[in-house]
């Protein structure tokens, strides 16, 4: 982005006597701020940003907005003044995105938005200049902010959109008009907000509300709960396991190298993407239909899904010193990506000892116990064994006490007993899988057999 001040006062409908400043970016935080930034003071119930406008300018920031309800504006700074400066941000970005021709790709559901980002921008990036969401920026503040960091040259911009309650996916969606939109599943996240997986599902489907008339959403089509939706929704394009889709995957085979596979429906060809796990083959149905509505050719495709990169902790390869590998699946997790990633421990051939490290599963609702509880149908007899970590995980501890028969360790909040056991039992034959929600932070485990 790169406007005059007083383009943007234009955006946002106000009057300023500011001329001739040059905007090239928003911030919200003099910590990441760069020069010829706008800064935008948000009022927090810890912090108010309007505290920090004398340091952003000072830091090189062009100008702030200032909200008009809030006393003390410094008369000597450049200040464009605002009923309020969340709904300002929004307004910037609504206005900015009116003026960029990129296709815009918006990507929501309860597991795989971000590996299903990272796959999207990993087949067009080779062909077309891609800028996707950095880190989690998937909510009211964190899309405008995206948005308006696109370039003006931008061919497609891959977005994610989160949410954690009803009607905000609707609002990011109207925000960002994709289009293409994809949903990529319905999980359990969230049920502690909405309630029941049917009420998820209605909200995913909120992408739609601004997807252009021209657009297709490409959805999950192994999903039941979606399909009332899909009846009266002519956009649609489903892909997953089932035979029914319109793009179907089977012969799905990992190695160490990844994960390789059929597909068939819309196109039969075979691929292969770096990363490992049935659910991440899935996510990548989408990220080959966007290619193919984009134009790319069959062996386009394949050449880019070779090199696709995920974020950090998606069922990402980790060498131990010890010559394990670590499949490192801490970002999140939800009842079904928990046990996606069990069935592809279960099923790997990668290494001959297998070994799970499980954490909490957060944000489950009233149901959390029965939810951890079940986890216990997925642990199989070939693990050597299972290490749990964190209070919620107690209840599949208590559950595998009578079913299991490997070793069996649960920690409530030490991670050293842990790493302990992994470092007694585990070697160069050992793959270990860990996945718990985010906020267990289980890469803590990990990183004691990193190599240096």
């Amino acid at each position: 982005m790169k406007k005059k001040i007083e383009q943007v006062a234009k955006w946002l409908n106000i009057k300023t006597n500011l001329k001739g400043f040059d905007i090239t970016g928003v911030s919200i935080n003099t910590r990441t701020l760069e020069p010829g930034d706008l800064f935008i003071p948000f009022r927090g119930e810890k912090v108010n940003g309007h505290k920090y406008v004398r340091s952003a300018i000072e830091l090189g920031a062009t100008a702030s907005l200032w909200q008009r309800d809030e006393p003390g504006a410094p008369e000597d700074l450049p200040l464009l003044f605002v009923d309020d400066c969340e709904v300002a941000l929004q307004e910037m970005a609504r206005a900015y995105r009116d003026e960029l021709s990129a296709i815009v790709i918006g990507i929501t559901g309860s597991n795989g938005k971000t590996s299903t980002k990272d796959l999207v921008a990993s087949v067009l990036k080779p062909y077309f200049k891609v800028q996707k969401t950095p880190g989690n920026f998937n909510n009211e503040l964190g899309l405008p902010l995206t948005i308006l960091s696109l370039d003006e040259d931008t061919k497609v911009a891959v977005l994610e959109m989160g949410m954690s309650g009803k009607g905000q996916i609707e609002f990011l969606s109207e925000l960002a008009r994709p289009d293409y939109a994809i949903i990529t599943n319905i999980g359990e996240a969230h049920l502690q907000d909405l309630g029941s997986r049917k009420a998820i599902a209605e909200a995913k489907f909120e992408i739609t509300a601004g997807l252009q008339p021209h657009g297709k959403l490409f959805y999950d089509g192994d999903e039941p709960l979606l399909q009332p939706f899909m009846e009266n929704f002519p956009q649609g394009v489903s892909f997953g396991f089932d035979d029914n889709n319109e793009l179907t995957v089977t012969d799905i085979k990992a190695t160490e190298n990844g994960s390789s596979f059929m597909v068939s429906g819309i196109i039969d060809a075979a691929f292969t993407i770096p990363v490992l796990g049935e659910h991440q083959v899935k996510n990548t149905l989408a990220a080959i239909l966007i290619a193919l509505e984009s134009g790319l050719s069959e062996e386009q495709i394949r050449k880019s899904l070779k090199d696709a990169a995920l974020t950090d902790m998606r069922m990402q390869m980790i060498q131990a010193d010890n010559g394990a590998i670590f499949i490192n699946d801490a970002y999140n997790a939800a009842p079904s990506s928990m046990n996606a990633a069990l069935n592809f421990i279960r099923e790997t051939t990668m290494k001959e000892k297998k070994w799970v490290v499980l954490g909490d599963m957060l944000e489950l609702g009233d149901d959390e116990q029965s939810y951890h509880e079940a986890l216990s149908k997925y642990i199989s007899e070939n693990l050597m064994g299972v290490c749990l970590y964190g209070p919620r995980m107690k209840w599949l501890y208590d559950k595998l006490q009578t079913s299991y028969n490997g070793k069996l360790l649960w920690s409530e909040t030490d991670y050293e007993p842990i790493i302990t056991v992994l470092k007694k039992y585990t070697n160069e034959n050992s793959v270990i899988l860990v996945k718990g929600s985010r906020g267990m932070a289980l890469e803590n485990i990990i990183e004691p057999f990193a190599k240096s």
